[in-house]
């Protein structure tokens, strides 16, 4: 079954071990979905942890989704601009049922002015320690490469990190909104 636009799909993220990271309780809506990437938004999202917690997003967020890059991204749409959270992953997939992910712990933070912030060093090694990614080194290179790659789309602003698009975006998810209030 393909993907497509104008539809809502859940989004799970899962840990090396095959273990459940995290389940948004809600759908996001597909605003693009093609061979490059997957764009969904989320706008108050029950996110379920693998831990039992719960929480509700408090922003529109605008996620994409890649099937050849070791990352994502969340374009998080606040008051004080567009802040960015990007998660070290594998490729994505969509599977029919959901858009799945592996989730290796390390983030990095982007803020509006474009300042990053790299997260979660320390839970990313022990989690490779705990998992058996140690020993395999095919798959750190690979993170390492995402890194990489995910550093250089920031500093050289590429899609998505180029606030004019994510603006875009969301104007054409709110036109979406309205048309399907009105059906």
């Amino acid at each position: 079954m393909e993907l497509q636009e104008n539809q809502y799909v859940y989004i799970q993220s899962y840990k090396h071990d095959g273990s459940l990271h995290q389940d948004t309780g809600q759908m996001g809506y597909v605003l693009e979905a093609n061979e490059k990437r997957i764009v969904a938004v989320t706008n108050r999202t029950l996110v379920s942890e693998s831990d039992g917690r719960k929480w509700v997003t408090r922003e529109p967020a605008i996620c994409f989704f890649y099937p050849d890059k070791w990352y994502n991204v969340i374009c998080m749409i606040r008051k004080t601009g567009i802040h960015y959270y990007c998660n070290l992953a594998s490729p994505s997939i969509y599977d029919g049922e959901a858009i799945k992910n592996i989730d290796y712990d390390l983030d990095v933070k982007v803020s509006p002015t474009g300042k990053t912030m790299l997260l979660d060093e320390d839970e990313y090694e022990q989690h490779a320690r705990e998992m058996g990614i140690q020993p395999k080194r095919w798959i750190k290179r690979y993170h390492r490469q995402g890194l990489d790659r995910l550093m250089v789309d920031i500093r050289l602003r590429n899609s998505p990190f180029e606030h004019h698009e994510i603006n875009a975006l969301y104007e054409r998810y709110l036109a979406c909104m309205e048309l399907e209030k009105k059906q």
